[in-house]
């Protein structure tokens, strides 16, 4: 497998990149931040580290904050679960949600935020003031499943969906019923990735643009990761039982040859082995995987 394309430097740290359009989001938010009552963050199971906003803090300031951890179905629970207990620790309310399940997910976000509103309005009632009709900012990261979540919320599509970033571009208000209004912003992240395996947890989860870190890059690192913390899950769906740094071209060449990635000659055509390791993390193909694990 041919190096010729690596881009020079994205080993290391300090990966800087940074769309137009997530400043301005950024702007407008800080512009509506007196209109708002609750934060929603949304957050992805798999890397519930790496997929929370590394400056969402000072953005949103002391607003009350609800964690949604969407893609419970995907990740391992019992990693997962110690950030549940940790970011609860910290403070935050979290909920973890399967947005397959045919559940009623605007009663559980209603109650959450119901039970954040109450301490909110009993401040407003000691300054006698009126209750607040909840207005809430929903942000998240790229592909986190901000999207999905606003349409089960609403119980029609008023978003669009898909699997890869940029997909929401303005923000906008969406009236859930009559218990709250969502404000929807585009997915946004940071200024500069200064964490590599941040970067490469969020490639690998297709929350940047694939032209930010190389795709040879991300689909090795994704074995890496399935060999170091699920090596079944490598073995079962590669049929690959070993990974190292001198073995790595041997590693696609088997995959290739399992997945039929064949080009005249019968050589091993990479790009579609590449394209299948990504597509397999991105369709949700391999399941119960996490790759933020605390304290590791």
């Amino acid at each position: 497998m041919s190096n010729d394309n690596k881009k020079e430097g994205v080993n290391k740290i300090g990966i800087n990149w940074y769309p137009g359009h997530m400043a301005k989001t950024k702007r407008l938010i800080s512009e509506k931040l007196d209109l708002i009552d609750v934060v929603i963050e949304v957050v992805d199971a798999r890397i519930p580290y790496s997929s929370r906003i590394k400056d969402l803090d000072n953005l949103v300031k002391n607003k009350p904050r609800l964690i949604v951890m969407t893609k419970y179905d995907l990740c391992d629970r019992k990693e997962t679960d110690k950030w549940v207990i940790k970011y609860q620790n910290e403070g935050y309310k979290v909920l973890t949600l399967d947005l397959t399940l045919n559940t009623s997910i605007d009663k559980l976000i209603s109650k959450e935020i119901d039970d954040i509103m109450t301490e909110v309005n009993a401040k407003r009632a000691f300054k006698g003031l009126s209750k607040n009709k909840p207005k809430v900012l929903i942000v998240g990261v790229p592909n986190a499943g901000k999207s999905t979540l606003i349409n089960r919320l609403v119980g029609k599509k008023v978003v669009n969906v898909g699997n890869k970033p940029g997909v929401t571009k303005d923000l906008s208000w969406i009236r859930v019923n009559n218990n709250f209004e969502l404000l929807d912003t585009p997915g946004i992240l940071w200024p500069k990735l200064d964490e590599e395996k941040v970067a490469f947890n969020l490639a690998s989860f297709t929350a940047i643009k694939e032209d930010v870190l190389p795709l040879d890059e991300v689909s090795t690192y994704i074995l890496k990761m399935l060999y170091k913390y699920y090596p079944l899950k490598l073995k079962e769906r590669y049929g690959v039982d070993f990974i190292d740094e001198e073995n790595i071209v041997e590693v696609y060449d088997a995959i290739g040859r399992k997945f039929g990635c064949l080009i005249r000659g019968g050589n091993i055509d990479y790009d579609k082995v590449i394209n299948i390791i990504i597509n397999d993390i991105k369709n949700g193909y391999i399941k119960g995987i996490t790759f933020d694990l605390l304290n590791n």
